[in-house]
């Protein structure tokens, strides 16, 4: 393999390597060839890319596809578009991409990524993938582990690029040979990455923003689940802003590590929360209930929960609290008051308020609850199946042992889910108590999901069915977390937990999910994690799926992955580019990159920042302007509805509706002189230069 490098490509490479984006004009479609698109289009999407006819800005030749007739792709590319190449291909001999003389080939299982270098990327089933030669201009983005051989490579030419993978992404099944010239490899055709297209190269949309894809669309309205254990020495202002970056807009923060009062902590906790609101980011406080904290479980012995080994329930990091139990209620209700009362939070997330373990009766060393209060209030029912000491269900020389005795199991599974769900409500009723003091809160409950995985009602005590009716007595939403045993599962999970949902309640706005951003116990390639197109996919088909998505959590978000995730939360339907206007068509609002000032359905528009003009959701047509609006608000968080400026006399501002279900914050570029929501005029709140909204449906005037 030839191994020229050219001072361009070194110098292509440092900026790559240094994370220097060089900046590009956006690019908002793509075009695969062929009638054989394979995942394609779910990995361009998965970024926010729309598909689009030909002439798209981004081409994908897959291999086998002769390439559209007599266009002169050369002239193409140095014009602007990027250009993907599979395999070998007289068009990729064209742009420098070659079998190698020798037509030696390597078995491919084990990959490394140069921007991740140490992260474990392996290939389900092995691949023989011959050597090529690449042109000495190209940037090699991943390779064969050990050989070194490159399989993803690509290089800048003119306005545009071109991108060339070793293997394809079609499934081409049995022609895959005949267009290949051989049997397909170790496993007859292995060479495709499968249907969904991140099993063999998780970041090939980062390859395709560092030969200048600049994400198309954007959306600020993700949530992240932030714990301070994980982020001690970081700054808090850099962590804000890189936050808001990545589309996050608001952070439920682990309150557990703030229940007793200690001055270092807590000022902490109002820098944090501070600087999330100056970047227009709101703060939740997360309960991990029955974890209250550390100091908590020390100091009362006495109250901790009972495993049914009769065991403290000390399960992973939580340190469960028997909450039954009347007086340890009373008191983490009064810690839980004051912890709230004591910060400027703008909401609450109740989460995972139910029972261990994902294992259920099968491991009684981890389930719960068996403490006293519980097994006496079992004990003491007078009904069918009912009326003994639940401990019997795991002695195994009990006639009452659950293996014997079906209707007990049954009739006990059903008692916890009862006991989960009145747990809940009086948990609601409390934060409902402290809404009377502070109703700007915000409140979450999370809860798992037994709806797509229905043996989360025994393993866990979860039942959504008993929870949502309480959507139609107290304003809440309802994050439903996908459990672990679904983890590996593929996208298309989320659009079915949604539709099993829709029958459940009529409030739909109210419904969130949960993505869980971990390492997964499954046999699951090329990555443990989700990581790359997995995890854009993931986020861009449930943004689409519901209204909020969250993300657990934010320290487990790879750093390569953060500049794409706002732009996989994305959801735009449609767009199209003539006569220097823009058209798009979004479901829930979108960021359009921009420059300058712009008209959105002829008004001069102030929703609009450097680089970004920000929409509301529907159909609207963006045209350049040299006005410029009295106000720009270069951020914010809400929901926006609707957008104007307005001038008469002397005067002129903006007014804009909005709906939260928190404060919202609005970044400015300017202070107004006159502040009116819903014609009345205030004294604004500022945080740094976010003004701050309330929440709920209103129309602000600034002048």
């Amino acid at each position: 393999m030839r191994s020229r490098v050219s001072f361009l490509a070194f110098l292509l490479a440092f900026l790559w390597l240094a994370g220097v984006q060089l900046s590009a004009a956006p690019r908002f479609t793509f075009h695969v060839a062929g009638a054989e698109t394979g995942p394609w289009p779910a990995i361009l999407s998965s970024i926010g890319l729309v598909q689009g006819s030909a002439d798209s800005s981004i081409v994908v030749i897959p291999m086998g596809v002769k390439a559209m007739g007599e266009i002169d792709w050369a002239k193409r590319v140095e014009q602007g578009t990027i250009l993907i190449l599979e395999c070998d291909s007289p068009l990729a001999t064209q742009f420098g991409f070659a079998p190698a003389r020798s037509a030696k080939s390597v078995a491919v299982q084990s990959v490394e990524d140069l921007r991740a270098p140490d992260l474990r990327i392996i290939w389900e089933n092995p691949s023989e993938v011959p050597v090529f030669d690449l042109p000495t201009n190209a940037i090699v983005f991943a390779r064969e582990r050990r050989e070194r051989i490159p399989l993803m490579a690509g290089y800048r030419r003119g306005a545009g690029a071109v991108l060339w993978i070793a293997t394809s992404v079609v499934n081409w099944g049995a022609n895959w040979g005949a267009n290949w010239g051989t049997d397909g490899g170790a496993d007859g055709g292995a060479e495709r990455p499968g249907e969904h297209g991140y099993e063999r190269f998780p970041y090939i949309p980062q390859a395709l923003t560092d030969l200048g894809l600049e994400p198309p669309f954007h959306s600020g309205r993700l949530w992240a689940f932030f714990d301070s254990a994980y982020r001690s020495r970081a700054d808090l202002d850099y962590l804000a802003a890189r936050w808001r970056e990545a589309g996050i807009g608001a952070i439920h923060v682990a309150a557990w590590h703030y229940w007793e009062r200690d001055k270092e902590s807590d000022a902490y906790l109002r820098r944090l929360i501070d600087a999330c609101h100056r970047n227009a980011i709101q703060v939740y406080a997360w309960f991990e209930m029955p974890h209250i904290s550390e100091k908590f479980w020390d100091g009362h012995p006495e109250w901790r929960e009972k495993t049914a080994m009769l065991q403290d329930a000390r399960l992973d990091w939580r340190k469960l609290v028997n909450l039954t139990n009347r007086a340890a209620f009373n008191e983490a209700a009064e810690g839980a008051h004051d912890l709230i009362m004591r910060f400027d939070w703008d909401g609450v997330n109740l989460a995972e308020l139910y029972f261990e373990s994902l294992e259920g009766v099968d491991n009684p060393a981890r389930f719960t609850p068996m403490n006293d209060d519980v097994r006496a209030e079992f004990r003491a029912l007078k009904e069918p199946g009912a009326g003994f000491d639940p401990l019997d269900l795991f002695k195994t020389d009990s006639p009452r042992h659950w293996s014997k005795n079906a209707e007990g199991l049954k009739r006990f599974l059903e008692f916890r889910a009862q006991l989960a769900q009145r747990e809940q409500t009086e948990w609601i009723a409390e934060v409902e108590a402290i809404r009377m003091m502070k109703p700007h809160l915000d409140l979450t409950l999370t809860h798992i999901d037994d709806r797509f995985d229905t043996t989360m009602h025994d393993k866990l005590g979860a039942d959504t069915s008993r929870v949502l009716p309480l959507l139609q007595e107290h304003d809440f939403t309802f994050l439903i977390e996908d459990p672990a045993t679904i983890w590996n599962l593929g996208p298309q999970r989320y659009p079915q937990i949604a539709a099993r949902y829709a029958s459940l309640t009529t409030a739909q706005d109210k419904l969130a999910v949960d993505i869980n951003i971990v390492e997964r116990y499954q046999d699951v390639y090329p990555t443990k994690q989700q990581t790359g197109v997995e995890l854009f996919q993931l986020v861009h088909t449930a943004a689409a799926a519901f209204p909020r998505v969250a993300l657990y959590f934010e320290n487990s978000i790879m750093k390569q992955d953060l500049p794409l995730l706002a732009a996989a939360a994305s959801s735009v339907d449609r767009v199209e580019q003539a006569d220097g206007q823009l058209k798009i068509q979004s479901r829930r609002g979108a960021g359009v990159p921009w420059t300058g000032t712009a008209l959105v359905d002829g008004r001069l528009w102030p929703f609009t920042n450097a680089n970004t003009v920000w929409l509301t959701k529907g159909s609207h047509t963006i045209l350049p302007t040299s006005l410029v609006p009295p106000f720009r608000v270069l951020d914010f968080n809400g929901e926006l509805k609707s957008a104007n400026t307005w001038s008469n006399s002397n005067k002129n501002g903006i007014e804009f509706a909005y709906q939260s279900n928190a404060r919202a914050f609005a970044v400015l570029d300017k202070i107004p002189t006159h502040v009116e929501i819903d014609g009345m005029e205030i004294a604004p709140e500022f945080a740094g230069p976010a003004l701050v909204l309330p929440k709920g449906q209103h129309l602000i005037s600034l002048q």
